[in-house]
């Protein structure tokens, strides 16, 4: 394993039980990550923070505090806008983030529970209609953020020299068009590693 993922909520796991488990994870060489103040704010923002997590996923819940330090800790704030919409809950304060410094990442948190898609197109839709950020932020988000939030932006995530060429055409003349067809798929061709593997 290369990185240890925990759920901050009332009734799951509490701070310390949570500090003492990514420590351990942390003490075996692991990254860690948060799925944090999806429905209360525990402070599991803060804890992603402490602890230079990888990224805090969720965030409804957050308070500014905590999203100021995971800014200055270098922590991905992961925004799952379908999950709010599937729950019927208040969405994360996108651009309250933004305007903090924090990088925000999109997903689609695709679970039986409380997320019934997986459709990225839908999320970012949610993320510019419900949530304020830009077309371009929620691409950011859906890609080069993502990546980072995972550990992987060192190969994909963005077209740069170095890394694996994953990326999509889209039928349509701006990339906006997966906020504002959100639904319908407007994939003209997918790229793996530079080769079309579908279209």
């Amino acid at each position: 394993a290369k990185q240890c993922d925990i759920f901050y909520e009332k009734g799951v796991f509490t701070i310390a039980q949570g500090r003492r488990l990514l420590s351990a994870a942390i003490a075996m060489g692991m990254k860690v990550k948060l799925h944090a103040d999806e429905v209360n704010d525990l402070g599991g923002a803060g804890l992603a923070a402490e602890l230079q997590a990888l990224s805090a996923d969720h965030l409804l819940a957050a308070n500014e505090e905590n999203m100021e330090a995971m800014a200055r800790a270098g922590v991905v704030a992961t925004l799952l806008p379908a999950t709010a919409y599937s729950l019927r809950k208040p969405y994360a304060r996108a651009r309250t983030m933004l305007q903090k410094n924090l990088a925000v990442a999109l997903a689609t948190d695709c679970n039986p529970g409380s997320s019934y898609t997986e459709s990225m197109p839908f999320v970012i839709g949610l993320a510019v209609l419900n949530m304020g950020m830009t077309p371009a932020e929620a691409l950011t988000g859906a890609t080069l953020n993502a990546a980072y939030a995972i550990d992987m932006a060192h190969s994909v995530g963005s077209l740069n020299v170095g890394k694996q060429a994953d990326f999509l055409i889209l039928d349509g003349k701006s990339p906006a068009i997966l906020a504002y067809h959100a639904g319908v798929s407007s994939v003209a061709e997918v790229y793996k590693k530079g080769i079309k593997v579908s279209s």
